[in-house]
């Protein structure tokens, strides 16, 4: 296992792969997926209603999102890019921090929200999507059966991304209040393998992990994959499908008079009668 230089953190992502791939996938990008995470971003923040001052969108600079979402925010606009896991920004400097298909790609990740929880002023408002751990589910098993069969063993390949689940203890961890964690999954069909990697590498998003091995893949293997692939993942017209899960996370740096969450057992009105249903006890079962 790898480590950061003066951190303790697993160094799972390859900065240097990370930044060539980005580079290569510049030149001719594939940004359906990051428009589509956009759009849904400007949606969910036209639904709050409070002024923000300024913006932040912590990532890779892209255009994507500013054409989304500054039209929408009376803000000024800050481009924040991630070096070396370091958020350049000074404690409450801003009052939204925006991220998309960002922070999956972060080593520490509880440490770049508590970076950004710091950076926000008081009632201050994290709203960021990244990559789950649905997504390439078909890539991985089509991969896995490939090189058990071919070379008899299994090397990583795709990255092991946030699970849903855990995203709102990461929150309250790294010191956000009223934490939210969603999901998205959204089904894109090829016309085979080999076009959704075509698509993956044009995102930037090629298989960057520190323990991916370094050789080429047997030419073998890559077909079998395909195969299996088709096999297990097509549709009847022949287009296979693709998983991706989109996680939406947000979160507020606290502030005095903010919301709290109510207590476990301190509503005032029954689930049941607010359904019109009859509830049921133990003895009713």
């Amino acid at each position: 296992m790898s480590y950061i230089a003066g951190m303790t953190t697993p160094f799972l992502f390859d900065p240097q792969a990370l930044a060539l791939h980005r580079r290569r996938a510049a030149a001719a990008p594939a940004d359906f997926l990051l428009r589509h995470v956009a759009e849904d971003m400007a949606d969910r923040l036209a639904v709050i209603l409070r002024p923000f001052e300024r913006a932040a969108e912590i990532g890779p600079l892209s255009p994507v999102l500013a054409q989304a979402v500054r039209p929408r925010l009376a803000a000024d606009w800050q481009d924040v890019a991630i070096g070396d896991e370091v958020l350049p920004l000074q404690p409450e400097s801003i009052d939204l921090a925006l991220s998309a298909l960002a922070l999956q790609f972060v080593n520490d990740l509880p440490g770049m929200l508590s970076q950004i929880r710091r950076a926000l002023r008081p009632d201050g408002l994290l709203l960021a999507a990244l990559i789950g751990g649905s997504t390439l589910t078909e890539l991985r098993a089509a991969f896995s059966e490939a090189e058990l069969e071919t070379e008899g063993g299994v090397s990583p390949r795709v990255a092991p991304f946030a699970d849903v689940r855990d995203m709102g203890g990461l929150l309250q961890r790294a010191g956000f209040a009223l934490p939210v964690a969603d999901s998205d999954v959204l089904t894109v069909r090829y016309d085979n393998a080999f076009a959704l990697m075509a698509d993956l590498r044009a995102m930037g998003a090629a298989n960057m992990l520190v323990q991916r091995r370094k050789a080429f893949t047997r030419r073998a293997t890559m077909l079998r994959m395909a195969e299996i692939y088709g096999e297990r993942f097509s549709d009847p017209d022949g287009r296979i499908r693709a998983t991706f899960e989109i996680i939406w996370i947000s979160g507020w740096a606290p502030a005095a008079g903010q919301q709290k969450p109510l207590k476990p057992g301190s509503a005032k009105t029954r689930l049941a009668d607010a359904l019109g249903v009859k509830e049921y006890g133990e003895k009713d079962v």
